[in-house]
């Protein structure tokens, strides 16, 4: 399960995202709303992935764009990373960025995608030092560091998002080994940040909206989590979700935002139950748990994505320790599924674009992961 990758705009580029979702509202989320209860699940495996039990080896999807391009990684019968775009047509093209290693734990790991194709992630090279790097399969690569960044093993610089002016967020883990947050603006200038109480920024969930807002965790030094949104110009907000635990390594993780402000995650309580949650623009937060969901420590609801239009896929947790996706349309009627076939360990939803298309992984019975596309 995933737990722990302006201020002053001119008119025509506020207006895009906001015309885009009203013109889409009433078309593609009436089609939604309607079509949830007869998805069709497609799985799929990157060619070259591993398929030895128990092994952490698969395919391992990780967003879907709204132009249906799904990018992931897969891991190989090495263990070694390599990248992979699949496109509507279910063509799947694989790549390594340059310098990724060729020993297990390292290579080339996708974390985002825009509507054009550009790819964004890590590349870990031979020494475990990694870099970030965006660019287009069968195209060119720019590989890169955050000023700062380490050169040990487990040390230098991810790339985690980007959207579709080209602008990168991520973090670096620096000499000391602690981890910090940065922004990449697309003429290369890279402007790293800290919330004010954080001795840890980030946790591969900071994402990057169209506006340059960007969100993500970040650990205090009592070890509680946090959330905080990061506006274009630079000021920071934290947040914890409601009734959000203060203990060690409780507290409230973000996973992505939304054009619009929306920001999904899950909160860890005092009991060790997660639960999912909202925060809209406005600061307000909303939180719920989907029917079915354990009550146990490290059992509960994981909110992974959300859409313009509001729609949010996850994950629950139930009583056997079983992981089941779920979509959540505005409203707050629930659809939960898993992927298919026998004795599915897990099926977890990391990604949902605006017609509602859902990717992300799951686990067979061996312990292999596959990726999976939902569509309504």
């Amino acid at each position: 399960m995933r737990l722990l990758k302006r201020s002053c705009l001119p008119m025509r580029w506020i207006g895009l995202p906001i015309l885009l979702f009203f013109l889409c509202f009433i078309s593609a989320g009436w089609r939604q709303a309607q079509a949830q209860t007869r998805p069709r699940i497609i799985a799929f495996d990157a060619p070259g992935a591993g398929t030895a039990p128990n092994q952490n080896q698969g395919t391992f999807p990780e967003q879907i764009s709204n132009s249906g391009l799904i990018v992931g990684n897969y891991v190989d019968a090495n263990g070694v990373n390599h990248g992979f775009v699949r496109d509507p047509s279910g063509k799947i093209t694989t790549f390594d960025a340059p310098g990724a290693g060729t020993s297990p734990d390292t290579g080339t790991v996708p974390n985002g995608i825009t509507d054009a194709g550009v790819v964004v992630g890590g590349v870990f090279d031979s020494s475990h030092v990694f870099q970030g790097f965006f660019g287009r399969p069968g195209g060119h690569f720019t590989v890169f560091s955050a000023h700062g960044a380490g050169t040990s093993p487990h040390q230098g610089t991810n790339a985690l998002g980007i959207n579709s002016e080209g602008s990168i967020a991520g973090d670096f883990v620096d000499a000391n080994g602690v981890p910090h947050g940065y922004v990449r603006s697309l003429d290369g200038k890279i402007t790293s940040f800290d919330p004010s109480d954080s001795v840890f920024t980030a946790a591969d969930t900071m994402d990057i909206n169209f506006f340059g807002a960007i969100t993500g965790p970040y650990l205090d030094a009592n070890g509680v989590l946090h959330g905080f949104f990061r506006v274009p110009g630079g000021r920071i907000i934290t947040f914890d979700a409601p009734g959000a635990g203060t203990g060690p390594d409780q507290g409230t993780v973000p996973s992505m935002i939304t054009d619009l402000g929306a920001v999904p995650g899950v909160y860890q309580d005092a009991n060790d139950v997660l639960h999912a949650f909202v925060r809209f623009a406005n600061g307000t937060i909303t939180t719920f748990d989907v029917p079915g969901a354990g009550t146990d420590p490290f059992e509960g609801t994981l909110a992974n994505a959300a859409n313009l239009e509001g729609f949010i896929a996850g994950e629950f947790v139930d009583a056997n320790f079983v992981g089941h996706g779920f979509v959540r349309t505005p409203g707050g009627k629930n659809f939960v599924f898993d992927a298919p076939g026998e004795g599915i360990q897990e099926t977890s939803p990391l990604s949902i674009n605006l017609w509602g298309a859902v990717t992300g992984t799951f686990i067979d019975a061996n312990g292999v992961s596959h990726g999976f596309l939902r569509l309504p």
